[in-house]
């Protein structure tokens, strides 16, 4: 009887970092952190006329919400200025190849490190745009859970949205 209950226990002891792994590794929020469900699908391409860029623009559409890029009841807000934003043009999309571990709130990965430069999940790099650089300030390479999304607007760039900040930025694929 001590065989098999030690069998068992072996058994879930061996299956919890694998089931951690596939899901992001659990929720790993800091005290009193308000949890953003991530977005049901990504933002829709630029339709119309673009938004143009400015130096120092807001972001903060309400009162109380954050003063960067940040998704608000499914509004993908700051992603407007649309395929001609000089900011994220790549002149070689895709170089180290296209993310496929997948996409949207059914793959939420676990950062495991790093920085704006250069962080990874799963053996995964990128890098943030540097466009955006000041709109991850707050968050935190080694434990934030993330969701990443295919950028419609910006060929080579995914948006790499923040669970626990309900935010957003522009990030590249480095690959494995």
């Amino acid at each position: 009887m001590k065989t098999i209950g030690l069998a068992i226990a072996i058994s879930l002891l061996c299956a919890a970092p694998v089931v951690a792994q596939q899901h992001g590794g659990g929720g790993n929020h800091q005290a009193g952190a308000v949890h953003q469900p991530p977005p049901s699908r990504g933002p829709a391409p630029t339709k119309g006329m673009p938004h143009t860029y400015e130096p120092g623009r807001s972001y903060s559409d309400k009162p109380g919400h954050p003063d960067v890029p940040h998704v608000d009841g499914g509004k993908w807000v700051g992603h407007d200025t649309g395929h001609d934003d000089p900011r994220y043009h790549v002149d070689h999309p895709f170089e180290h190849g296209e993310f496929k571990g997948g996409f949207g709130p059914h793959h939420v990965w676990h950062l495991a490190g790093g920085g704006p430069g250069r962080f990874w999940f799963n053996g995964w790099y990128w890098s943030v745009a540097q466009a955006d650089f000041a709109f991850c300030d707050g968050w935190l390479w080694d434990s934030d859970n993330i969701v990443i999304y295919a950028d419609p607007d910006h060929p080579g760039w995914y948006l790499a949205y923040n669970e626990r900040l309900g935010t957003y930025i522009h990030v590249q694929y480095l690959g494995m």
